[in-house]
């Protein structure tokens, strides 16, 4: 993989052509009656690695009445090592945390990702993932995306480049409708902490086994668990190897 592309609309300057507004019924409507044939974590159109000779961290806060907690530990540490991030945001955990997200959005070392309006699989047929219902058609689809990407976008002033779904699971149908809303599916290749069941130490051999290219995937919204000192210390030895953490395509 390159390049991240997305087909986000863009402000005209002197140079650029004006990029048509995406409207979200016409993209429902474009899809409407298409049948997918995948199903997974790794479907035609996730992007999960990247061409870089750095290491991509990203970091999911899905929100919910078991979800909106903040890891403080693990962002201030990254933010005292200097490391960049993904930082994929549930619309809930922002309502949870609006002055949080907030200042995470105003630091430079940090790009928001859309992590969905309520959490859900993407489907356009209402496949299930970890037992957690996806979304049941294009429609739905389209609202999951949608709703938290005008979510982000009155956040930070732009709207979001990636998306990621609750459980990171899609058909490849619904990978094509978050496209053409304007954002590229972001998958990961090495996944650190288990979604947040990991042990600290278990989390560290994760991140200190990544490699240049990797995207690796972990959780900012379970504090007090090994998330925090397991990445932390996992970091802190691919420095001492000479290892770089970059944003996405820097």
């Amino acid at each position: 993989m390159t390049e991240i592309a997305t087909t986000a609309p863009t402000s005209p300057g002197d140079d650029e052509p004006t990029v048509p507004p995406i409207d979200p019924d016409a993209v429902a409507a474009a899809f409407a009656g298409i049948e997918p044939g995948s199903w997974g974590m790794d479907v035609e159109g996730v992007v999960s690695t990247q061409d870089s000779d750095g290491i991509a961290l990203t970091l999911d806060a899905c929100g919910g009445p078991n979800g909106s907690g903040y890891d403080r530990d693990l962002i201030e540490g990254l933010i005292a090592r200097d490391i960049p991030a993904t930082l994929f945001l549930n619309q809930r955990w922002i309502e949870a945390n609006p002055e949080t997200a907030r200042a995470l959005a105003e630091n430079p070392l940090f790009e928001l990702g859309n992590h969905g309006t309520a959490h859900r699989p993407l489907s356009v047929t209402g496949e299930s993932a970890y037992g957690i219902p996806g979304t049941g058609s294009v429609a739905e689809v389209v609202a999951e995306v949608w709703g938290n990407r005008l979510a982000l976008t009155e956040l930070t002033g732009a709207p979001p480049r990636l998306f990621r779904s609750g459980t990171a699971h899609y058909d490849e149908v619904a990978v094509r409708i978050v496209n053409e809303l304007g954002e590229a599916v972001l998958g990961f290749s090495v996944n650190a902490d288990g979604g947040a069941t990991l042990s600290a130490d278990a989390v560290r051999r994760e991140v200190a086994a990544a490699g240049p290219g990797d995207i690796v995937i972990a959780h900012m919204n379970h504090p007090g668990g090994g998330t925090a000192p397991g990445i932390l210390a996992g970091v802190d030895e691919q420095l001492a190897r000479g290892a770089s953490f970059v944003h996405l395509n820097d």
